[in-house]
C-alpha cells in the first residue's frame, strides 16, 4: 500500500487507509459510547447517507466515521486493496 491507498466506504465517500486505526460493528455499548462522545465532540463523519450504520472507523485523528456497508465487505476490500 502506498502513503495515497484510499478504501471506498460507500456512497462516492474514500477514507486513507493508513489513517484507520480500528474497524468495528456499532452493536455494542461501548461502541455506542464512542460514537455519541464523538458526535457531541464534532469528531463524528457520518458517511451513511442516512443508511442504518453497520461499521465504525476509527482513525488516528480521534474522528470516528460511519459507514453503511458492513464490516466484512469493508474487511474483504481492505485485504484486495492489500493485494493490489
Amino acid at each position: 500500500m502506498t502513503d495515497s491507498t484510499f478504501l471506498k466506504i460507500g456512497f462516492g465517500n474514500l477514507i486513507a487507509v493508513r489513517r484507520i486505526v480500528a474497524l468495528v460493528g456499532p452493536e455494542s455499548s461501548p461502541v455506542k459510547r464512542l460514537v455519541q462522545d464523538a458526535r457531541d465532540r464534532g469528531m463524528l463523519i457520518d458517511a451513511t447517507s442516512g443508511r442504518k450504520t453497520r461499521a465504525v472507523f476509527v482513525m488516528d485523528s480521534e474522528h470516528l466515521i460511519l459507514s453503511a456497508l458492513t464490516v466484512d465487505e469493508l474487511e474483504a476490500a481492505l485485504q484486495e486493496e492489500g493485494q493490489a
